[in-house]
């Protein structure tokens, strides 16, 4: 954490909130991601405030989720899985019944390739991670 004198720790304690809020949001709305925004809220909590970090960790859902993140291992393959799912079919269903302006549904499908992309290219799966730390440490 940073030091209490950052000039900067109201704009991180302001965007901590602003993405938990999201976070909780997320968790009501179909269709739009929660632990993205918690994992954000999460970062910016981590340079401004100890206690809402701790209050982020320690949430009954979401708080394993982030440490797990935090801890370099990812997201478990059934919730990989899950959200690859959700993305492809929210932005095939928006483009294709939703959204009438032919940009408008590139846009949004060249934006849900790059999510899969990311979430499957990008982010670990927690069970390989496990894995390879365990036979590292065996080796």
């Amino acid at each position: 954490m940073r030091s209490p004198l950052d000039p900067l720790r109201p704009l991180w304690l302001s965007l901590g909130f602003f993405f938990a809020g999201l976070g909780f949001v997320g968790t009501v709305v179909p269709g739009m991601p929660s632990t993205v925004f918690f994992i954000l809220a999460a970062y910016f909590f981590s340079r401004s405030s100890q206690r809402f970090l701790n209050w982020i960790l320690n949430l009954p859902k979401v708080g394993p989720i982030v440490r797990d993140y935090r801890n370099g291992l990812g997201m478990s393959r059934r919730a990989k899985i899950l959200a690859l799912c959700m993305l492809s079919f929210f932005a095939l269903t928006s483009a294709i019944f939703f959204i009438p302006v032919f940009w408008v549904k590139v846009l949004v499908l060249l934006v849900g390739l790059v999510g899969f992309w990311f979430i499957h290219s990008r982010i670990p799966t927690k069970e390989i991670v496990l894995a390879r730390r365990q036979l590292g440490e065996v080796q």
